[in-house]
């Protein structure tokens, strides 16, 4: 997990040198902790890393991280699932229009997320990507994993030139051969 991160921190350094600096510092065990405690939901290994890298995108930075998203520090995540599972079974009557094992961990502004999948909803793959959109019934696993998914933004950012980032795009990544999984909830 940490060389992927290491190649994409360098990548956006290299690439978005003032989208890195307003990127959050990473967090301590410590700090993960608390806001397990506070929140009583237990991050899973591979997300606990990628926010010890960065704790999301500060708040008023609005520009693309990867997939017209951006990336959610960690007691937003929280707090989105806590609001997001509390709807199951009123508000979200459909079985997986929302999932208590999903971790929503980028966002687009809009109510849509892209989330860790603590399950494997759909596949049985445990800590697959998926997307979530909040007035669509289409649940598409876009990554196998963390670190594929990971792996695929560092190649972006490592193929695309500084100058074809503009901040507020959308920077479209390669799933893997096989993926998008699509799923449709009814």
């Amino acid at each position: 997990m940490q060389k992927p991160i290491e190649i994409l921190d360098h990548a956006i350094k290299t690439k978005r040198p003032d989208f890195h600096s307003r990127l959050n510092r990473g967090l301590t065990d410590f700090e993960i902790a608390k806001l397990e405690d506070k929140f009583h939901f237990i991050l899973p290994y591979d997300l606990k890393e990628l926010y010890k890298w960065k704790n999301g995108q500060s708040e008023n930075c609005f520009d693309t991280f990867i997939s017209n998203s951006m990336f959610m520090p960690l007691e937003n995540v929280f707090e989105s699932k806590h609001c997001s599972d509390a709807m199951i079974g009123s508000d979200f009557e459909i079985e997986n229009w929302w999932n208590e094992n999903w971790f929503p961990i980028f966002h687009d502004g809009g109510g849509n997320h892209i989330c860790y999948d603590d399950e494997g909803t759909f596949t049985e793959g445990r800590g697959q990507i998926l997307e979530f959109w909040h007035a669509d019934n289409d649940r598409n696993v876009i990554f196998p994993n963390l670190l594929s998914f990971l792996e695929s933004i560092a190649k972006f950012y490592a193929i695309t030139e500084a100058e074809d980032f503009d901040g507020h795009q959308e920077y479209c990544i390669q799933s893997p051969e096989g993926f998008p999984k699509r799923f449709i909830v009814e």
